[in-house]
């Protein structure tokens, strides 16, 4: 996994000056922010044979990575460039009421008392990690997104945010800080090496089940026993 910048889900160490670059950040587009790194073409597509576009990834229980170890990402993009994805079951201590409050957007839902405002931003992964993404059900137009498949995207752009405060974004997302990426290769080394087992993506264990339950949910999917994986091969 690339750019490995080592960083605890708690966020109180942002500063002001982090927290602003996020905000302004949610402006950029996905090509200044995503598609130079991964360099997005359907010839990459068309000739690369293993696509796990709209899985999940689950960290081995042996994993003992510090930031990855226990983990679910579901992954946006994957092609012979690369992998992205976002980690769906680590909090930071931050609420998105919270969030909104420190760069300086109202919810005009109420955060004290709408269960939305009180939803935890996310540690995405430890790539950009200055900079906001959104994970939601396709609903809604927003200037940078990425098409993940016909019910998700991946979006980077401030629009979404403003819509989100306003009431009028999809309820079925997710806020995190950073996102999780892989170079040429890397990822299927390390599911070769038994580091990630590998299943269809399940909307159900990403938006509706707690944060704190979609390791076990996502092992559910498997179909197996999860104790049984000492010497299971990674990709299910």
């Amino acid at each position: 996994m690339k750019k490995r910048t080592p960083i605890n889900s708690p966020v109180e160490d942002f500063d002001d000056e982090e927290i602003e670059l996020l905000a302004h950040d949610f402006s950029d587009t996905l090509e200044q922010t995503i598609q130079r790194n991964m360099g997005t073409s359907s010839v990459d597509t068309e000739d690369h044979a293993l696509n796990l576009s709209n899985h999940f990834l689950i960290a081995m229980p042996s994993m003992l990575d510090p930031i990855f170890g226990g983990t679910v990402i579901y992954l946006c993009e994957h092609n012979a460039r690369g992998a992205m994805g976002m980690v769906i079951n680590r909090p930071t201590d931050m609420t998105i009421a919270e969030l909104f409050d420190r760069i300086d957007l109202q919810l005009e839902i109420i955060p004290n008392s709408h269960p939305l405002g009180q939803r935890p931003v996310l540690f995405g992964g430890p790539v950009q990690s200055d900079r906001g993404f959104v994970l939601h059900a396709n609903v809604g137009q927003f200037s940078s997104s990425l098409k993940v498949s016909d019910d998700i995207s991946f979006t980077t752009s401030r629009d979404i945010l403003e819509s989100l405060a306003a009431g009028e974004a999809p309820q079925r997302l997710l806020l995190s800080i950073g996102y999780a990426g892989w170079d040429a290769g890397q990822l299927e080394k390390e599911i070769l090496a038994n580091g990630w087992l590998t299943v269809p993506a399940d909307l159900g264990v990403m938006f509706d089940t707690p944060v704190e339950e979609r390791f076990d949910a996502a092992m559910k999917l498997l179909g197996f026993d999860p104790l049984m994986l000492a010497s299971v091969a990674g990709h299910a």
